[in-house]
């Protein structure tokens, strides 16, 4: 099982898929989970692979869509309330856990989000440096090259010939940079003003710059996707050759990645949870499958003994009686 979610994990990062590692580093029997048990979590909420029982693995998925929300990693200890209350340790996230097992985990979620993915129109030595260089950083690189010969760019650059295959594969954290020369700027910068790259840029004087933009706010294209153009793209750096103007590109991005412009998170996916009025669990609402509705309202359970637990008392769990001083 380990082997194939480690060939899963390192596919899905050849995709630029981004995706959660949950590995469990120790454990206490009773629980089903052992060390080096391992699950990879999509943004979607799917899991594959196995880290424990109903009550450990609902809580682990739920950390780590978060943890691929907010793009950092953690360490979980999950045990009883008496054993968290007893063992806190700083930086680690302690969830409490009621189930009939009295077992206890620890499990590291580590998010891997995907390489900045740079996409570059056009053909001149710039474009090729600026590829050459992003990869050099381990960056996802991709030429497009509309209508042109793949054999015209250097080998081992990522070369397309359709501008719409490459633009559908832009995202919220794509960076865009249209470098054609005056060849089709004005067509080549409307559709990749139509994507939600974080960074579009246009490689061009500044004079011919303006007139681009001009050109296109007589389109109708509106003033606030214009507003997105670096134009002209890159740093100042002065009067460069072309090939010396992708350092002044680069540095750009990577000034505005610092700065935290490119966003390194990923949507993950919506999750409507209640609360098990027995045990205190945390019950994804969409899959829970014991359920009850009392007094007009549905509650959901984390297991049958917790719903029948409820079912034979409902005041005893949601009106539960103060102790006696």
């Amino acid at each position: 099982m380990r082997q194939e979610i480690l060939e899963l994990a390192a596919r899905l990062s050849a995709e630029g898929t981004p995706f959660v590692l949950a590995t469990v580093v120790w454990s206490r029997a009773p629980s089903s989970g052992k060390p080096s048990s391992t699950a990879l979590i999509t943004a979607d909420g799917t899991l594959r692979g196995w880290l424990g029982g109903a009550c450990a693995e609902p809580v682990a998925l739920r950390e780590a869509l978060r943890a691929l929300q907010e793009g950092t990693p953690r360490l979980l200890f999950l045990g009883t309330p008496d054993e968290l209350a007893a063992h806190p340790r700083e930086g680690v996230l302690t969830v409490p856990i009621a189930c009939q097992s009295e077992g206890a985990l620890e499990v590291y979620v580590e998010p891997v989000l995907p390489s900045p993915h740079l996409v570059v129109i056009g053909r001149s030595p710039a474009v090729d440096a600026l590829a050459e260089m992003a990869l050099a950083l381990g960056w996802r690189a991709v030429v497009v090259d509309d209508g042109g010969d793949p054999a015209l760019h250097p080998e081992g650059l990522d070369v397309r010939t359709s501008l719409e295959d490459a633009l559908a594969e832009i995202g919220p954290g794509s960076l865009a940079v249209v470098a054609t020369q005056g060849h089709y700027d004005e067509d080549a910068l409307e559709r990749v003003l139509r994507t939600p790259a974080a960074y579009v840029g246009l490689v061009a004087s500044r004079r011919r710059a303006e007139g681009v933009l001009g050109y296109l706010r007589d389109r109708g294209v509106p003033e606030r996707d214009l507003a997105r153009v670096h134009a002209p793209a890159g740093l100042d750096l002065g009067r460069l050759p072309n090939r010396e103007i992708a350092v002044a590109i680069l540095a750009e991005l990577v000034q505005l990645r610092a700065a935290g412009g490119v966003p390194a998170s990923t949507p993950a996916a919506e999750r409507h949870e209640e609360t098990d009025p027995v045990c205190g669990m945390t019950v994804e609402v969409a899959t829970a499958r014991h359920r009850t509705t009392h007094e007009g309202r549905t509650y959901y359970f984390c297991n049958a003994r917790c719903l029948e637990r409820f079912t034979a008392d409902p005041a005893r769990y949601l009106h539960p009686t103060a102790p006696t001083p």
